[in-house]
């Protein structure tokens, strides 16, 4: 077994499927690097981008990433913008191996619709904005090593595509 890395836009389903494989690896270590730094920060992400910046986020990112990213048996699900940094992008792929997830505007837009907390998305047009985001940060997301396209399997068939992926 390696080192699990989850990459996606937001709502892509991270967290989800993160917390079933934690389910399935019981030795494992699940890591959500917007929860460690929202716990260390004591504040929201969303209240860190007021307040600060997104380059003071951003930063913060990068200096957590290259904590987590230091021993094995590791599930670590990282944020929608995260793996744009080059540094970042090249620490988690040679740390495990990263699944990115792969999710289809409208349903992004779907989930997401109600949800306050995005401050990338906190503008007049949102789903105008997610679309911005996911055609730049496409690029980046296409170079894990593995793509799962979340909307033609369902959430038990991704996390039994990520386990036999991460045994051979």
């Amino acid at each position: 077994m390696t080192n699990i890395i989850l990459v996606g836009m937001p709502a892509s389903g991270k967290t989800t499927i993160g917390n079933m494989l934690a389910e399935k690896l019981p030795n494992y270590i699940l890591i959500d690097t917007d929860r460690v730094i929202e716990n260390t920060q004591g504040m929201s992400i969303s209240d860190i981008f007021k307040k600060y910046s997104e380059d003071y986020f951003r930063n913060l990112e990068y200096k957590t990433i290259k904590l987590v990213c230091q021993g094995k048996n590791r599930i670590i699900s990282i944020g929608g913008g995260a793996f744009e940094n080059p540094s970042n992008r090249a620490t988690l792929l040679n740390f495990g191996k990263v699944f990115y997830l792969k999710s289809d505007l409208d349903i992004l837009f779907y989930r997401i619709s109600k949800d306050n907390s995005r401050p990338l998305l906190q503008n007049e047009n949102p789903k105008k904005a997610l679309e911005n985001l996911l055609n730049k940060r496409e690029e980046n997301y296409k170079k894990a090593h593995y793509t799962i396209d979340t909307n033609a399997l369902d959430k038990k068939e991704i996390v039994r595509f990520i386990l036999n992926e991460t045994n051979s």
